[in-house]
């Protein structure tokens, strides 16, 4: 966690600002964590990130054209150094995974000894508001928050008091639905996804969404299932690939939206004494997700991996990010298989 110190600083950042600009990373934390901020501010525009951890050049234009007075930076493990000498206005980063030692930028992460608390609790402890957002985002990144039992007292339909364990939260409860919601609308088109964050972003209750209450709710449900009908289909076929014996490794092509983070969170829920490699073959490379449960830590199987790889990732202890040129991609999975 973060200091009070520090969370009053982030407050003061966002309650002097006219046209902030978020950035955030295309999940469900980065999506509630920028949700959070924006609903308290009613201020700026936000921008998510996709397909790359880190926060790149590209992004330059979207500065220039928008013209903010002040830059924030939501869940990104990564910013490129290029972007933030650029940048000429206030930097405010948020993070949870591993620290950056970086200038140019006030920088805030909640990560210490080995672990740090999504930036959706960073944010909603910033703002105190939009409980229910707060909790999407958290147990959206596998983490149950203290503040889970004010939201099972409050939501106990969604989340029932004795659900103690994120992965239960995430699969066998309401709540979990709705962060599957949240999930599914961050894929396929970047302007089908805005429409769905704007409309977000006014969403009074999670009841609106789960009960289709509005017009806008409805719209958000009818494309939550499009999308979740590619997702199922592509479940089907990664649980034919469960058989092995140490690692699941399932693959697949860009021609289906990107659903890497997704499979590989459900596989190992269904087999959490297994390793869980998902990768998305686009434009030669391999966007991969790996997983784990238990003693074994994949983040540090990675590391030794990317060995003589091209390619880099990274991430948390159990759950990481990795891109792999697709000719090294075997050589990537013989060298995982051999850490283990």
């Amino acid at each position: 966690m973060l200091t009070e110190k520090e969370y009053k600083e982030i407050r003061e950042e966002l309650d002097n600002c006219k046209r902030p600009l978020f950035f955030f990373d295309d999940d469900p934390d980065g999506l509630c964590s920028f949700l959070l901020l924006y609903r308290y501010a009613r201020e700026g525009k936000g921008v998510v990130v996709k397909s790359s951890p880190e926060l790149k050049p590209i992004f330059l234009k979207t500065v220039e054209n928008y013209g903010p007075d002040k830059v924030f930076i939501i869940d990104k493990p990564m910013v490129s150094p290029e972007f933030i000498d650029a940048v000429k206005v206030p930097i405010i980063w948020i993070d949870h995974h591993n620290i950056i030692k970086n200038s140019g930028t006030k920088y805030f992460n909640s990560r210490k000894d080995g672990f740090g608390e999504p930036a959706s609790c960073i944010c909603y402890r910033v703002v105190k508001q939009d409980l229910w957002i707060a909790a999407c985002g958290a147990v959206g990144d596998w983490y149950l928050p203290d503040f889970s039992a004010e939201f099972s007292r409050k939501y106990p339909d969604l989340l029932p008091a004795e659900i103690k364990r994120p992965e239960k939260a995430l699969y066998e409860t309401k709540l979990g639905e709705l962060i599957r919601i949240l999930s599914f609308i961050l894929k396929g088109k970047t302007s089908d996804v805005l429409s769905c964050i704007k409309i977000l972003t006014r969403i009074k209750t999670p009841y609106e969404l789960l009960n289709e209450e509005t017009a806008q709710a409805k719209f958000i449900i009818k494309r939550f299932k499009k999308v979740k009908e590619e997702y199922d289909s592509l479940l089907d076929e990664a649980l034919e690939h469960s058989k092995a014996d140490k690692i699941i490794i399932f693959t697949y092509s860009d021609e289906k939206m990107s659903f890497t983070g997704d499979l590989s969170n459900e596989l190992l829920y269904r087999f959490p004494k297994k390793i869980i490699l998902v990768a998305r073959e686009k434009g030669g490379e391999m966007k991969s997700s790996l997983r784990s449960s238990g003693p074994v830590s994949v983040s540090e199987i990675l590391k030794k991996a990317l060995v003589k790889i091209e390619g880099y990732g990274g991430g948390h202890e159990h759950a990481c990010g990795a891109c792999i040129k697709k000719k090294d991609f075997e050589k990537f999975v013989e060298n995982i298989k051999k850490e283990l």
